[in-house]
C-alpha cells in the first residue's frame, strides 16, 4: 500500500508526513484491500494561523474511491479527524460486503 502526504500552499513538514502516514497505516487492521491512500493538505486562509483543510482519498479495489473532507484550525486535528472519518466509511464498507449481509 501505498500513501501520498501532498501539500497545496502548504509546506508538508516531516514530522506532517510522518504524522499523516502513522494516522493512514492504521486503515489497513479494518481493510486489507486498500491500494492507496492520498492525504492532500492546503491552507484555506494565507494568513499566519489561517484554516487547514484535508482530503483524504481511499482508494480500494473493486470500488470507487473514499473520498473524505475535514476543515480546522489546528493541521495534527484535522487529518486525525479526516483519519477517523475514512475509517468509518472503510468499516462500514467491509460490514456491506460480507458474506451473509442482505441489502
Amino acid at each position: 500500500m501505498r500513501i501520498d502526504v501532498v501539500g497545496r500552499n502548504l509546506e508538508i513538514t516531516p514530522a506532517i508526513r510522518q504524522h499523516a502516514e502513522s494516522k493512514c497505516e492504521k486503515l489497513l487492521k479494518y481493510f486489507d484491500r486498500i491500494q492507496q491512500i492520498v492525504v492532500t493538505a492546503s491552507k484555506v486562509d494565507h494568513q499566519t494561523h489561517g484554516t487547514f483543510s484535508v482530503e483524504l482519498r481511499i482508494d480500494v479495489e473493486k470500488h470507487d474511491d473514499f473520498v473524505v473532507h475535514t476543515t480546522g484550525e489546528d493541521l495534527y486535528a484535522v487529518i486525525d479527524e479526516a483519519c477517523h472519518k475514512g475509517e468509518r466509511q472503510v468499516r462500514d464498507h467491509k460490514e456491506r460486503t460480507k458474506p451473509g449481509h442482505h441489502r
